[in-house]
C-alpha cells in the first residue's frame, strides 16, 4: 500500500494481525535497503505482530522529491505512516540510518510509543569520518562492483546468501541520486545528541561485534550516554547487516523486548 506524506507517496508493506495486546512493530531500514531487508526478520516472527515496513523516501518503491532528506524530514514521514494506519501501541525498530531516524521520532515522544529497538544504529551525534571518506561514501552505490566491494568490506562480516546479496545490490542501485548522495553529505553529519536526551521510553540497542560502522565501541561513547532508558546486547560474529546476517537473534530479541512491554503471547520461532 501507499501513504501520502506532505506529497510524498511512501509505500509500505504491512504483515499480521497481531494479538490482543501486543504492540505493532514498525522497521524503518538503513541507507541503501528497503522495507524487504526486514523480511527474514518479519518472516521469524511470524504473525504473532502487526508488522509495518516502509521505503524511505528515495528508496525502494517509494518517491523519491528533489530534496527532503533531513532526519528531521525522514522522522516526519514516520510519523505519516503511524497516523495513516492508526497505530496506537507500537514500536520503533530502526537499522542504521533508519535507526537515528528512530531517534528523532522518539525524542518527539508521539503517543502510542511504547519503545524503541535501535538495530546497529547510527549515533545521535555526527558521524566521525574525513572528507575523503565521505566522498568514498557518496559513490558507494554507483556499480554493481562498488556496491558488492562495500558488502565484502564493510557491511557484513560473514556471507550472505546469493539471494540476500543480490537483494542488497539491487536495493542500493535503485536508490534515487538525491537519497544516496544526503546521507554522507548532510543527515549524518547532524547532532541530534540534544534531541535524543528526551527519549522516554525503554530502548533496546542491538549492535554486531564485528560492525565495522557502528561498532559496539562506537555506540557505548556516542549513543548510550544520550538515551538514558537504553540498555545494548552484543550479537556474537556479526556486521553491520545483522537483519539479514543474524535475522533469528534479531528476532528473539526483538520478541522479547516486545514481551516486557506488555505485548502478550510469544510469537518467535
Amino acid at each position: 500500500m501507499n501513504i501520502d506524506s506532505n506529497g510524498v507517496r511512501i509505500h509500505v508493506r504491512e504483515s499480521g494481525n497481531g494479538r490482543e495486546g501486543n504492540v505493532a512493530l514498525v522497521f524503518l531500514h538503513y541507507w541503501g535497503g528497503s522495507s524487504r531487508t526486514w523480511r527474514p526478520v518479519i518472516e521469524t516472527l511470524g504473525g504473532g505482530y502487526r508488522t509495518v515496513a516502509y521505503d524511505h523516501r528515495g528508496w525502494g518503491e517509494s518517491d523519491a522529491p528533489a530534496d527532503g532528506y533531513a532526519i528531521g524530514d525522514l522522522a516526519d514521514d514516520a510519523q505519516a505512516v503511524i497516523a495513516k494506519l492508526g497505530l496506537e501501541h507500537y514500536v520503533f525498530v530502526g537499522h542504521s540510518m533508519g535507526g537515528k531516524v528512530a531517534q528523532c521520532v522518539a525524542a518527539r515522544r508521539p503517543p502510542g510509543l511504547a519503545g524503541v529497538v535501535l538495530v546497529a544504529p547510527s549515533p545521535p551525534l555526527p558521524m566521525d569520518v574525513s572528507d575523503e571518506q565521505r566522498t568514498q561514501m557518496a559513490h558507494a552505490y554507483d556499480s554493481r562492483e562498488s556496491v558488492e566491494a562495500v558488502v565484502d568490506h564493510v557491511l557484513t562480516a560473514g556471507t550472505l546468501s546469493s539471494a540476500l546479496r543480490e537483494q542488497v545490490i539491487a536495493d542500493s542501485l535503485a536508490g534515487a541520486p538525491q537519497a544516496k548522495a544526503a546521507w554522507p553529505q548532510s543527515a549524518m553529519r547532524e547532532d541530534i545528541s540534544e534531541a535524543a536526551k528526551r527519549i522516554d521510553v525503554p530502548v533496546l540497542v542491538i549492535a554486531g561485534e564485528h560492525d565495522r560502522v557502528d561498532p559496539p565501541d562506537t555506540l557505548r561513547r556516542a549513543l548510550m550516554p544520550y538515551i538514558e532508558h537504553a540498555r545494548m546486547e552484543v550479537l556474537p560474529g556479526t556486521g553491520h547487516l545483522s537483519p539479514l546476517e543474524a535475522p533469528a537473534a534479531v528476532a528473539s530479541l526483538i520478541d522479547e523486548f516486545a514481551q516486557a512491554l506488555g505485548g502478550g503471547e510469544r510469537s518467535a520461532k
